[in-house]
């Protein structure tokens, strides 16, 4: 599967706040709602602190769905593993700008294992940091939290980075928001040029995942 073009808003529920004991089941619900993509969250426990899932567990993920596979990660050293994770199955790799010396040989190697490259910032990195890499990936990821850990509170300031993002890419690059991600803060980010959402408490803490669904692409409109 590849990321669907631009010029459609796409909600990417996030397994963070999903039931990692019954993963499978979990991903099923929000696929009947009609997304098209689900945010794969891996963490080392050393470039943020917490630890999640690797390879081996959405190596059997794959087996059970036909989405889109976004993943995000959160770890020191991603040179190391890009191969490990499009060898699991994943369409979309995204990587953090602040531990990769070399991000435009990242965006190449991750092209070249035939997966989709994103970038990514923290909300302390400036978007000049990404400036360079950023029209060579088919995703850039505004982190409008502190990576790490699901259910925090939605950061106005590093939200504001989509505007000069959306400058630099243009229209062709999705952008991505990741943090605190509700339906009121939806149309906030959808407004400064963001067109992908990721979600994870506003979806997988509310019982009625399709309702949610469509909550927030309610907000977006």
């Amino acid at each position: 599967m590849r990321l669907p073009p631009t010029g459609t808003i796409e909600i990417a529920p996030s397994i963070l706040s999903a039931d990692f004991g019954r993963l499978a089941d979990e991903v099923a619900q929000v696929t009947q709602a009609g997304v098209k993509i689900v945010h794969l969250d891996v963490m080392d426990g050393h470039f943020v602190p917490n630890i999640t899932i690797g390879p081996p567990v959405i190596a059997k993920l794959r087996k059970h769905s036909d989405l889109v596979f976004d993943s995000h990660l959160m770890i020191s050293e991603p040179d190391k593993y890009v191969e490990a994770f499009a060898q699991a199955g994943v369409d979309n790799i995204t990587f953090h700008i602040e531990v990769v010396d070399d991000p435009a040989a990242m965006v190449a190697r991750i092209h070249d294992l035939g997966c989709t490259a994103g970038i990514t910032l923290n909300p302390e990195t400036p978007v000049q940091a990404i400036a360079k890499v950023a029209r060579l990936c088919e995703m850039v990821l505004v982190m409008t939290v502190h990576p790490g850990f699901g259910g925090q509170q939605f950061m106005p300031d590093a939200a504001r980075k989509i505007v000069e993002i959306r400058e630099i890419v243009g229209p062709d690059v999705r952008i991505e928001v990741d943090g605190g991600i509700y339906p009121e803060t939806a149309p906030i980010v959808v407004g400064y040029g963001a067109d992908t959402l990721v979600a994870g408490n506003a979806i997988f803490g509310q019982d009625d995942r399709s309702a949610a669904i469509e909550a927030l692409r309610a907000a977006c409109t």
